[in-house]
């Protein structure tokens, strides 16, 4: 009996510790970065602060994220539209 516990406990330690990779490199990738966290406070909008308070921190930096790309699209126009 001691011989099956001497060949099955590593077999599930590494099983495991397996799956955990798996889950620790999906959510790597939902994860949201310190940098992102970062700019956000520093430059947020009241209205992105209430999707904060409200939805939490993922749709507050999807709203900054479209102002910055909107932002960013604005100037890309004007600097066409006036050379």
């Amino acid at each position: 009996m001691a011989v099956w516990f001497v060949f099955v406990v590593p077999l599930v330690i590494m099983f495991f510790a397996l799956f955990m990779e798996r889950v620790e490199t999906r959510l790597r990738h939902v994860a949201v970065q310190e940098t992102d966290v970062e700019e956000f406070l520093e430059s947020a909008r009241p209205d992105e602060v209430r999707a904060l308070y409200g939805h939490g921190i993922g749709r507050a930096l999807e709203l900054f994220r479209l102002r910055r790309v909107g932002g960013r699209a604005a100037k890309l126009r004007g600097r066409k539209g006036g050379a």
